[in-house]
């Protein structure tokens, strides 16, 4: 059996071709949660104008100024409304806003804003789908599933992705369309859009004698079901689509399945689609460790140089705070490996070490302006540098690219541990005049690139898994106080430990905008986990994401070399004693929670999460119980607590 002959009703009413100088109407239901609607949505209406009549764009909460004009220039119409039923409660409002007047139409698309496009001809799927007698179709479908994924019971139907459907008119003025979105009952969460809509959908109208297909029918030699799966094939097959959750599924899942979206997003490049707004957009609504894992941002580069052009050099600063007066030569060392001229702004907190640090930068040759600041504090060292000692330069100093730099000598840890750290920073930033052109490189092919710097450091550190310790609670605070909205990456930030990167001042601006004094800092003892300069630290991918920038992590092939094997041989040793694929040992420490040292009460609840995790939901169900009973006991015994109006 083809997939689609699954659209083909026992006893099939008689269908239409679309006819010629037909009247299409689209209905493109779009959800933003900062209302400012993404530079890819506008892109993908503006593909579609010459197919459509008249284009209805349905919003899924409210709208800024700025959103709702933004979508007038692309659409004849846009209509807000409250965020509740997901794209289909859109779909369903849009249609009843028409009303009758989609009597005026021979075809209905009804679509969300859950893929990029057009990567190929729309113009070609329309050509062709126009040309067949059938009441429905879509873009791509998805294979029966049994048992049910969402329900575990009986199956999921094989079905049209619910993305894109085209309704033909007979099936639109037919009472069982009429009588289905009547009836569609109210969806709260995702699994109900699938379990209620999607799943349902195209086996409804089908037993209902409606006769539908598929553009890009299932790929019949690949054992996947699931369209994200093979996303690069369905662009060579000629679909204009490209689903958004190619690039945000969890990694493991598409590790599982062999899927390399970075080749998906090569394969769009070379249709001419510009995935600067795929990244614009991921880095806005994608945890950035997700994004730098799904788009495969990392960037191991060579050390001659490959990339740089001369003739568009980009204005550069480096900020190198300098603690350690006797690290000032190997520092500009490494600074003077950029390419063409740069300016130099060094912080120290001590007068002594900046008249030492005079003196040392006076012995060397300049390729731009220098100037050594003496701070008034070390509170916050390195954070409290740059966010306060060189806030006026960041914002206003006319740069386009900046070299965050510190004397880093690490004294806490051992001596071989602190001179990795050191060399896994300075070797993977400025390593040599190719190398170091080459990064500065990537910022002039890539307009969206807001940050570069080395990958997370492992040898050494437990910071895998672990790289937000006691900062998360704190960074959430701060991150709504900036108006940063980008996701919050579960396991460990993306983050430039270390805190030497490269970046763009603009995409810095909404942290160093905030007017930090360093006292917000505090003194030496604040310099900890939880303490203000540790959060900032982890800051920079997410405050640049909010502005549509997106994070590189840059290294050499000598340290990707050692540092790769150690976390392949790391990860197989973490993998010896439990079964299965990475994901399957993934869900299942997931399953068992977290853990210290395996005490009894440890053991006893893992079993339980694994082998009885109904028992489970019961106990925490009585807890919450019990703790809202002692609550309102302790306020009936202490009515003086109750606050008064």
């Amino acid at each position: 059996m083809t997939a689609t002959s699954e659209l083909i009703p026992a006893h099939p009413r008689p269908a239409n071709a679309f006819p010629v100088d037909g009247r299409r109407l689209l209905i493109y239901v779009v959800y933003d949660p900062r209302g400012d609607v993404e530079d890819y949505v506008l892109h993908a209406l503006t593909g579609l104008r010459r197919h459509m009549t008249r284009i209805l764009v349905v919003v899924n909460g409210a709208l800024t100024a700025r959103g709702r004009e933004r979508l007038s220039a692309v659409s004849d119409e846009v209509v807000e409304r409250e965020n509740r039923g997901y794209d289909i409660w859109g779909y369903k409002h849009g249609l009843d806003h028409v009303g009758g007047g989609i009597a005026d139409y021979d075809e209905v698309v009804i679509a969300n804003d859950t893929w990029y496009g057009p990567v190929r001809s729309f113009s070609e799927v329309f050509e062709r789908m126009d040309e067949r007698p059938v009441h429905f179709w879509g873009l791509t479908d998805h294979a029966r599933v049994e048992p049910h994924p969402f329900t575990h019971t009986g199956y999921l139907p094989y079905h049209l992705q619910s993305y894109w459907i085209a309704v033909r008119r007979d099936m639109l003025l037919s009472p069982e369309w009429a009588a289905y979105w009547h009836d569609l009952p109210e969806l709260t969460t995702y699994s109900d859009a699938v379990v209620k809509h999607e799943g349902v959908f195209t086996e409804h109208f089908t037993q209902h004698g409606f006769l539908g297909d598929v553009s890009f029918p299932l790929l019949l030699d690949t054992p996947e079901n699931y369209p994200v799966m093979y996303a690069r094939q369905l662009l060579e097959a000629g679909c204009p689509t490209l689903k958004r959750r190619a690039f945000f599924q969890w990694p493991p899942y598409l590790d599982q399945a062999g899927v390399v979206s970075r080749w998906t997003l090569d394969a769009a490049a070379e249709y001419g689609y510009p995935i600067d707004l795929i990244y614009a957009d991921m880095a806005r609504n994608v945890a950035p460790r997700v994004m730098n894992a799904g788009a495969a941002l990392m960037s191991v580069l060579p050390e001659d140089d490959v990339s740089y052009d001369p003739a568009a050099p980009l204005r550069t600063l480096v900020i190198a705070h300098i603690f350690y007066p006797e690290m000032t030569e190997e520092m500009l060392d490494r600074a003077d490996y950029l390419p063409g001229e740069y300016d130099l702004l060094i912080t120290t907190p001590d007068e002594n070490g900046a008249a030492e640090i005079r003196r040392r930068v006076a012995d060397r040759s300049r390729r731009g302006d220098v100037e050594v600041r003496l701070l008034e504090s070390n509170n916050g060292r390195d954070q409290g540098a740059f966010l306060v000692g060189c806030r006026d330069v960041i914002l206003d100093g006319g740069y386009e690219l900046l070299v965050k730099i510190h004397s880093k000598k690490t004294p806490q840890d051992g001596p071989a541990v602190g001179a990795h750290f050191k060399e896994q920073q300075f070797g993977n930033l400025l390593n040599s005049a190719g190398y170091a052109a080459n990064v500065v490189a990537l910022f002039q092919n890539e307009p969206g690139l807001g940050l570069a710097y080395p990958p997370t450091v492992h040898l050494g550190h437990p910071t895998i898994g672990h790289g937000w310790w006691e900062n998360k609670p704190p960074f959430a605070d701060w991150c709504r106080d900036l108006g940063i909205r980008v996701p919050l990456d579960e396991g460990s930030p993306l983050a430039p430990f270390g805190s030497m990167y490269f970046a763009r001042p603009d995409a810095l601006r909404l942290l160093v905008e905030h007017a930090w004094t360093y006292e917000d800092f505090g003194g030496a003892d604040a310099y900890q986990d939880g303490g203000l300069a540790h959060v900032l630290e982890r800051m920079p991918s997410y405050a640049a994401g909010e502005r549509g920038y997106h994070t590189r992590t840059i290294a050499g092939s000598e340290y990707l070399s050692m540092s790769y094997t150690a976390l392949s041989y790391n990860l197989d040793q973490l993998s010896m004693t439990m079964p299965g694929t990475t994901m399957d040992k993934i869900q299942l420490l997931r399953r068992l929670g977290e853990w210290d040292y395996g005490t009894a009460r440890d053991l006893g609840r893992m079993f339980v999460a694994l082998h009885l995790p109904q028992l489970r939901d019961r106990a925490k169900g009585l807890y919450h119980r019990t703790q809202r009973a002692r609550g309102l006991f302790w306020r009936l015994r202490h009515p003086s607590s109750w606050r008064r109006g």
